[in-house]
């Protein structure tokens, strides 16, 4: 009788280990990926308050990630809105909240950068293109209220008609840039940005032509390169400086590890010019990864789950990556993806990924510092 029990005992703690193993398994997997499987957005963002009849799918396709460096908890992410007739710029909270959304035209691409010297002090400088106009905007966001401010100080005209944009800080220099590309056509504009009175002004350096039409592009502040997404073609390499010429390099081709339309661009810093370069497949709704050190090699494909409510992303155009603390649920870093066929939705949306689920980033950071 008593072995009897003492076989019932072993029953009920071998039950008692196994639930625990299993609940244990189940947490590690809510903050993080497997390997092998997909990682999964844990935020999506509000819908834009107003759209016309532009391609819905087509409409919030670009973003930039703020992360405050005081108080995580107000990071935010800065989106596009491309509907000709009712488009602009959003501001969005990390939990998918929108914040404000200025009406200021048919926004392109957006970028930012954090120590932009304007009228005596250190301000967040947001830049977009605008392809209403076929001019550049610039606006200043409150890292207290995250709201934008306007402060271009003329019309900045650009190449017509305008289609990418992205932003450079040089280390040699401390300058800031602007590049835009233009629609149907392979040129590309660089140009320097200039504090005139507390306002951004804007002369073009450089002009270039890539070949055939782009739209995704960034630039990597600390090793001085340009990184652009030609849509039908691949991702070539550039020097970031106004100086450097034509010269570059291919890092991936339509049918190697990319298919087409080429899209967003974006990096994840790491330690000593390490980190990654990322590169929105659109063809096949899955974003390329790549050394951003060295050559570039290829290091892994992926697309981006579903979780529960929240629907797989599809039809990817832009992403943006940040390596930093960004709030809670993305203590470690977040991606941010252009999600072209919203489940629910009425348009278009972003999804918020944290970036511990894809890459493997030994000292997170942010872009660096440039003086």
């Amino acid at each position: 009788m008593r072995r009897g029990w003492i076989l019932v005992a072993m029953v009920i703690l071998v039950a008692v280990i196994t639930t625990v193993v299993y609940m244990l398994s189940r947490s590690t997997t809510t903050s993080s990926s497997l390997p092998g499987q997909s990682p999964y957005a844990t935020v999506e963002t509000e819908a834009f308050p107003a759209v016309g009849t532009f391609d819905n799918g087509d409409v919030a396709d670009d973003s930039a990630i703020w992360v405050n460096p005081t108080d995580p908890t107000l990071s935010a992410v800065i989106a596009d809105n491309k509907d000709p007739a009712t488009g602009g710029i959003a501001v969005y909270d990390m939990r998918g909240k929108l914040l404000q959304f200025r009406q200021d035209g048919k926004m392109g691409n957006v970028d930012l950068r954090q120590d932009f010297s304007l009228g005596g002090r250190r301000v967040v400088l947001v830049g977009a293109n605008n392809r209403s106009n076929n001019t550049i905007g610039f606006w200043v966001l409150d890292p207290t209220t995250r709201q934008l401010t306007p402060v271009d100080a003329r019309d900045l005209m650009t190449l017509s008609p305008n289609y990418g944009f992205c932003m450079y800080q040089s280390a040699s220099s401390g300058k800031v840039y602007a590049f835009v590309s233009q629609a149907d056509g392979g040129q590309f504009e660089q140009y320097e940005l200039l504090d005139t009175d507390g306002r951004v002004d804007a002369r073009r350096v450089r002009s270039f032509n890539i070949g055939s039409q782009a739209e995704g592009c960034v630039a990597d502040d600390e090793l001085g390169q340009l990184y652009v997404g030609e849509e039908d073609v691949g991702v070539w390499k550039y020097n970031a400086e106004p100086t450097a010429g034509v010269a570059r390099i291919q890092v991936d081709r339509v049918g190697g590890h990319v298919v087409a339309d080429v899209e967003g661009l974006t990096l994840a810093y790491g330690a000593n010019g390490t980190g990654y370069v990322m590169a929105s497949s659109q063809g096949d709704s899955t974003i390329a990864v790549y050394e951003r050190a060295g050559g570039n090699a290829f290091v892994k494909s992926f697309a981006i789950a579903g979780n529960g409510s929240i629907d797989a992303v599809s039809g990817t155009d832009g992403i943006d990556a940040a390596g930093a603390n960004a709030g809670p649920g993305f203590e470690h870093g977040v991606l941010v993806a252009h999600d072209a066929v919203n489940n629910g939705g009425s348009n278009s949306n972003l999804k918020y990924v944290p970036l511990e689920q894809i890459l493997d980033l030994a000292v997170p950071s942010t872009s660096p510092s440039v003086p």
